[in-house]
């Protein structure tokens, strides 16, 4: 079985696969200073929780946006699973030609993403990656990675406006219950949400005016269940997208 980790800039998710079945998955706090131990300790608990016996994993993959925990993810899966991690990069078989300008710039978090959407729906395609960032990452039809867009996630929007704007309130984001808010707090989710559909809907229009008509998209990430009721282009979500493509990956190699 294979242990599947993505570490982003806000949560580590984490997954154990039965070949191309996903049996348990948690989310983890991203705390850069937990030593390997402390990981191998809070996994290890994890997989008792569970009834899963830390002896059946086989392989462990690490797509990683981190890099002061990759030398501690490494060295708990050596510790306590007993498996050299293999580490996405653009170094191993994706499964995809990465055709950017500096193939290294790519987080491996999107290549797994890339390699995922082509393989489980083709190409092209487009994935909406809702995280600490909203990564738009583009695969073409016959199966490069061509690059995509970046923009800023509803977390720091949402720390921005209570940062900088001395009487507006911190507030959660979900989906308004009118698009006119009665009072502050209401607005200010109206907007957030209204603002972050709108801005996916415009580039998701002018990506598939030039990729073509029969563009596959694809949402994942934490808040991408929230945006499909009000997206008119967002209407596939795939929450394991990221660990699906891990495990892709993995067993490109062998495993």
């Amino acid at each position: 079985m294979l242990l599947a980790i993505d570490a982003g800039n806000t949560n580590v998710t984490v997954g154990v696969f039965e070949g191309a079945n996903l049996i348990a998955s948690w989310r983890l706090r991203t705390i850069r200073e937990q030593t390997a131990d402390e990981w191998g300790i809070n996994l290890r608990s994890l997989f008792r929780v569970c009834e899963l016996d830390a002896r059946i994993i086989t392989g462990v993959a690490i797509s990683s946006v981190v890099p002061p925990l990759d030398r501690q993810l490494a060295e708990m899966s050596l510790r306590y699973f007993r498996c050299e991690p293999l580490f996405v990069s653009v170094d191993v078989d994706l499964g995809l030609k990465v055709s950017i300008d500096n193939p290294r710039e790519a987080g491996a978090d999107r290549l797994a993403n890339a390699a995922a959407a082509f393989h489980k729906y083709g190409g092209p395609c487009v994935v909406v990656d809702l995280g600490t960032a909203i990564n738009f990452d583009v695969v073409s039809a016959a199966g490069d990675f061509v690059g995509g867009i970046i923009c800023p996630g509803i977390g720091i929007a949402i720390s921005g406006l209570f940062e900088k704007a001395a009487r507006l309130p911190l507030v959660d984001f979900r989906q308004p219950k009118q698009l006119i808010g009665k009072n502050t707090v209401d607005c200010i989710q109206s907007g957030l949400y209204y603002a972050t559909i709108s801005s996916i809907d415009g580039i998701l229009d002018r990506l598939v005016a030039e990729l073509g008509p029969d563009t596959k998209i694809v949402g994942t990430g934490g808040q991408a269940k929230l945006m499909v009721e009000g997206s008119r282009r967002l209407k596939i979500v795939d929450e394991d997208l990221t660990l699906d493509g891990v495990r892709i990956i993995w067993e490109r190699h062998g495993a």
